[in-house]
């Protein structure tokens, strides 16, 4: 089945270039686009409350609360020294 939709020439361009890189074709990318916006409703995405996750998600959960003053890049850096034994 066709649909004819009308696009700013610029932007056709831009998607043609965009199908072109993921070897793929436009109306695979828009036809992606459509079904993306019909399975949310139109509705954003939202996180879920902790009430809302399934069990073995929640076991992921270390903390409920962030750590204040938690220095991610000096632990990813401890952790790199001892997963290399620098």
């Amino acid at each position: 089945m066709k649909l004819t939709l009308n696009i700013e020439p610029g932007l056709i361009s831009r998607i043609k270039e965009v199908a072109k890189k993921r070897n793929t074709s436009v109306s695979k990318i828009a036809e992606n686009i459509f079904k993306k916006e019909i399975e949310s409703d139109g509705e954003p995405f939202r996180m879920k409350s902790m009430d809302e996750l399934s069990d073995w998600v929640k076991a992921f959960t270390i903390s409920k609360d962030p750590i204040p003053d938690f220095d991610h890049k000096a632990e990813y850096h401890k952790h790199l020294d001892e997963k290399y034994d620098l």
